[in-house]
């Protein structure tokens, strides 16, 4: 069974898909990080992020694969042809040229088949921007997060204050969430614009605005929409009977 969620930057998607994965006892795969590490990798070779031959042959070349820490159920490490990215595409640079990376053909074209390598070898929660429309058009549940461009900004620099990318008194913190409202609203515009791929929800999915739901609320609510579209993973058979 695939559960795909797809939504906008900072909407939740990677909290929320990873709770649910844990929860029903499916295989997390973070996408987004497949198209960092594409971007990472570029920018660690001083390759322009919008070139679109380098980046399709990173991407299509360059096996990405996730690591486990022993007995955690979710990926701890990204890396890209043996490399790990893990940090590095989480950093500020990464989220200013990230949009531009997945927004070229040949890249999207690439990882779409790696992603649906992985998904396909077991029970998976997937989230990204084009999961359920193209992807997985099939999935059995497909879930679109949003939620106000200023409550994801906010989450946004919560999280990178969390990892140390950040100062973390109020007044950085501040001027943090401004200038990663802008980059929202830029990444919105040009996530939603694109020719290939556009940010949208699939016709058949279920809207969540998480803006003042608590992620335990949103994650109950996939769970729930999970069992009832009748998932079947040993995780979840699992956790049924506890």
């Amino acid at each position: 069974m695939i559960i795909a969620i797809d939504g906008p930057a900072g909407s939740g998607k990677s909290t929320v898909a990873k709770m649910v994965a844990e929860q029903i006892g499916f295989a997390y795969l973070d996408t987004g990080a497949m198209y960092r590490a594409v971007c990472a990798r570029a920018l660690e070779a001083g390759i322009d992020p919008g070139d679109e031959m380098a980046l399709g042959a990173i991407a299509r070349d360059e096996r990405i694969s996730f690591g486990y820490t022993p007995g955690e159920a979710l990926p701890t490490e990204v890396y890209i042809a043996g490399a790990d990215v893990t940090r590095a595409i989480r950093t500020p640079r990464t989220d200013t040229h990230v949009s531009t990376t997945s927004a070229l053909p040949a890249v999207r074209s690439a990882l779409t088949e790696q992603q649906r390598r992985l998904g396909h070898e077991r029970d998976t929660v997937m989230e990204g921007r084009d999961i359920g429309t193209v992807v997985f058009p099939d999935a059995e549940l497909k879930v679109f997060l949003t939620a106000a461009p200023e409550a994801r900004a906010a989450r946004r620099a919560a999280q990178n204050a969390a990892r140390g990318l950040l100062p973390t008194t109020p007044d950085a913190l501040k001027a943090a969430e401004r200038t990663t409202l802008e980059d929202i609203l830029r990444r919105d515009a040009e996530d939603t614009g694109r020719d290939t791929a556009p940010l949208a929800a699939a016709p058949d999915s279920v809207l969540i605005d998480t803006t003042d739901l608590r992620i335990d609320e949103v994650v109950d609510c996939i769970v729930g929409l999970a069992y009832s579209r009748g998932a079947q993973g040993e995780g979840a058979r699992r956790r049924r009977t506890v």
